[in-house]
């Protein structure tokens, strides 16, 4: 077998949820406590800090798995889903991990012939933890797929767990209220293990302290803190009581709660006997998606006529809100490439879109390569109804982007966004030299 032949098998012999949507997801622990019974429970002999929430993950377990890695750690990261290569979710010191390790193990769950039929996510969720326990890592970052109480992830006992937020996303699997989407989020939370909640209120933070108190589980609310005493969030510097200035190369307003709640984390896992110095931690900040391989949190890149490429995987309501009052600022002339999936509440970022941004903003509407990708011609029209001005409708994103290009002036902003996957099909098209 080889690395193609590893990956095929994965996504076209189990049901997944990033190809098929809701009929690809298989709620439920006992499929992957067998296959973790069958691979010698690797999960057991990690130490794993476990990040679930609805927006905010991503970042927050690359923060974590940077800080460590700079306190001289050896860090497993396990994260989902991958924008380009499927190694990306599964990273030890911020290094994909070879293509052999994968094909080693399909081929050793293939000649296992169990007779247990997981999901995708539930294999390369045993896959990761063996992986680890393989190659020694002393820390293991582990993000939840999908909600957190049945997620495949949830097999694992942390040392520490972290819920960045809870907003609505995947109401169809995991409730149309807060309070229900909070309870699935909170499935996290283990007995005597300390949580960090970086941003909640009202009812969220209810369910967050009942879950905790019940379990006997030390709470800590990171947007209660004072930690961060003052933050400059467009060019990402943050002044702190007990690590000095950090400066972060994640910008923006949505990563002041991941990082109240990475610091708020760093603090409880010293007070555990990780030894993390102040100086791990600004590196850690400074040089997090250089260290770690992170893309796709609005990354601007220079384009030839003195023009900005930007780039962001923010894919549901909660994330584009932070998303629209970003574009509000950019310099120039706004042009943007938009695509989603059907199974997002699409109706309501559009929405926010047009209410926000100007009415002349040209949007160039495309679609990603995925099972679940909503058709141009549908999106095209919810735009036009939405009040966009519509300059093209095209099935590939590269050909949206050149259209875009055409006639872009200097100070001109150009925007790709709407799924993780139409930026997976862009960078996918670049040469990896190109790949910023």
């Amino acid at each position: 077998m080889d690395y193609q032949a590893a990956i095929d098998f994965l996504y076209n012999s189990l049901p997944a949820f990033e190809r098929q949507g809701a009929i690809g997801y298989k709620p439920g622990l006992e499929r992957v406590e067998q296959l973790a019974e069958a691979f010698g429970n690797p999960h057991r002999s990690l130490k794993c800090i476990h990040i679930a929430g609805t927006n905010g993950k991503g970042s927050t377990a690359h923060l974590l798995a940077s800080v460590l890695q700079c306190a001289g750690y050896k860090v497993g990261l396990f994260t989902s889903p991958h924008l380009v290569d499927f190694t990306e979710r599964i990273r030890i010191d911020g290094i994909q991990v070879d293509h052999n390790r994968i094909v080693d193990f399909v081929c050793r769950y293939q000649d296992m012939h169990l007779g247990i039929y997981p999901s995708f996510f539930e294999l390369t969720t045993i896959m990761a933890f063996d992986i680890f326990v393989r190659e020694g890592v002393d820390y293991a970052v582990i993000e939840t797929g999908l909600g957190g109480r049945l997620d495949s992830t949830n097999i694992i006992t942390p040392i520490l767990s972290v819920i960045t937020n809870v907003d609505f996303d995947h109401t169809d699997l995991l409730g149309d209220t807060l309070e229900a989407i909070a309870g699935e989020k909170a499935g996290i939370v283990k007995a005597g293990v300390p949580v960090i909640v970086s941003e909640s209120a009202g009812v969220v933070r209810d369910v967050m302290q009942l879950t905790a108190t019940l379990r006997n589980s030390p709470i800590f609310f990171a947007d209660q803190s004072a930690e961060i005493v003052e933050a400059d969030t467009l060019s990402g510097v943050y002044f702190t009581s007990s690590f000095g200035e950090l400066r972060s190369q994640l910008t923006g307003a949505c990563q002041l709660a991941n990082a109240r709640g990475v610091l708020e984390a760093i603090k409880v896992l010293t007070r555990l006997g990780v030894n993390i110095p102040a100086s791990a931690v600004r590196t850690g900040f400074a040089s997090v998606m250089s260290l770690t391989g992170l893309r796709g949190r609005w990354t601007e890149i220079s384009i030839p006529g003195g023009a900005t490429l930007v780039y962001d995987t923010g894919h549901n309501p909660a994330g584009w809100r932070y998303t629209v009052e970003r574009l509000r600022s950019v310099s120039g002339r706004l042009k943007m490439v938009l695509g989603f999936v059907a199974d997002k509440d699409v109706a309501s970022i559009l929405a926010m879109i047009s209410e926000n941004l100007p009415h002349d903003t040209a949007c160039y509407i495309t679609q990603p390569e995925s099972h679940r990708a909503l058709p141009a011609t549908d999106l095209c029209k919810m735009a036009q109804s939405a009040g966009f001005s519509v300059a093209a409708c095209e099935t590939s994103v590269c050909e949206a982007v050149r259209k875009a290009k055409e006639g872009i002036a200097p100070g001109d902003t150009l925007f790709i966004g709407g799924s993780n996957y139409l930026i997976g099909d862009w960078l996918s098209s670049l040469s990896p030299q190109a790949h910023p």
